[in-house]
């Protein structure tokens, strides 16, 4: 493939432009921040330049478009601006360029109404449901992705659930921080039974989507390790691959709900320099159920998750080492 790859300056994202480089293809990035990806060319810029964006298309045949804003808190209007009018530009370009193969990634958070989700598949996305303007938004994105899928342009949408591994900034860093710092409560005693996503499997899950294009374009699939276990585990697995203690207080999910709630009004008026401690989408997530069904998944991609759990947990020990 002749591939562009937007925010490959991510976590995710960087390792997916890596192993199409990796496998051969030719890929160039699209982002505000140097890749930093070996052999893949990088356009430096926003997905709102109409310019850049025509440029990074030029000759290319698959978007697999990852950049957005990704956050706990901030103003929705900058969510949109990035999230859904981004992704509106970059599909029309890829339209006017000749692009057959677009793969939006997206979030099992678009169909997550705040209740447990159960061995379900990849329900429709709801903006006016989703919790959180980042949620609301990359619904209202993937929607404009599907609606783009046509016999010229062929969309899928790929929603990998909670990435992480080796290097990831956000959610391991984040949770070692605050657990060694002793900030880290289990909400319910940590007893939700969710998914999550291995870097790698969430990587070939993505390519798998822009390859099975031509047979899997117009629908959304849910992507995870198919290993769901208590929150509190996967929280105390990443802890100790860190060598920090895993936390051992709880909180009642009413009460970390509510918090949630007061922490998101203040950071609206006084934002501070990093994430919120808590938010009400996050303690939603902390304490109820989500777990999903891959069986559409790995038919329509012919993918299955290579690292399991376990093998997981063990490479990002060593990564500590």
């Amino acid at each position: 493939m002749s591939v562009l790859v937007t925010g490959a300056s991510g976590y995710l994202g960087g390792a997916v432009a890596t192993a199409l480089v990796a496998r051969g293809d030719e890929v160039r990035t699209l982002q505000r921040r140097p890749s930093r990806v070996p052999g893949a060319q990088d356009h430096l810029g926003s997905i709102e330049d109409p310019a850049l964006v025509s440029r990074a298309l030029e000759g290319a045949d698959t978007v697999v478009h990852l950049a957005a804003k990704v956050s706990l808190a901030g103003q929705t209007r900058d969510f949109a601006r990035v999230n859904v009018d981004g992704t509106r530009a970059l599909l029309a370009a890829a339209k006017s360029s000749g692009v057959t193969r677009f793969v939006q990634v997206s979030s099992p958070s678009v169909a997550h109404a705040g209740a447990a989700l159960t061995g379900v598949g990849a329900e429709p996305a709801s903006p006016d449901h989703a919790r959180g303007d980042y949620a609301r938004t990359k619904a209202r994105g993937e929607l404009l992705a599907l609606a783009a899928d046509d016999d010229r342009l062929r969309v899928v949408a790929i929603r990998p659930h909670l990435v992480w591994g080796p290097g990831d900034p956000q959610l391991v860093t984040r949770i070692v921080a605050r657990a060694r710092a002793g900030r880290l409560p289990l909400i319910d005693g940590g007893t939700a039974l969710i998914d999550s996503t291995y870097i790698d499997n969430a990587v070939t899950a993505i390519i798998a989507g822009a390859d099975r294009a031509d047979v899997a374009h117009g629908r959304a699939f849910v992507v995870t390790n198919g290993e769901p276990r208590p929150v509190g585990e996967l929280i105390a697995g990443m802890c100790r691959a860190a060598g920090v203690a895993p936390p051992s207080w709880s909180v009642p999910g009413w009460l970390a709900r509510g918090a949630g709630t007061v922490v998101e009004r203040v950071w609206a008026v006084r934002p501070g320099a990093d994430e919120p401690p808590m938010t009400r989408f996050l303690a939603e997530q902390l304490s109820t159920a989500h777990w999903f069904d891959l069986r559409e998944t790995r038919a329509a991609l012919d993918w299955s998750p290579a690292v399991s759990l376990d093998e997981g947990f063990e490479r990002l020990a060593a990564s500590f080492a």
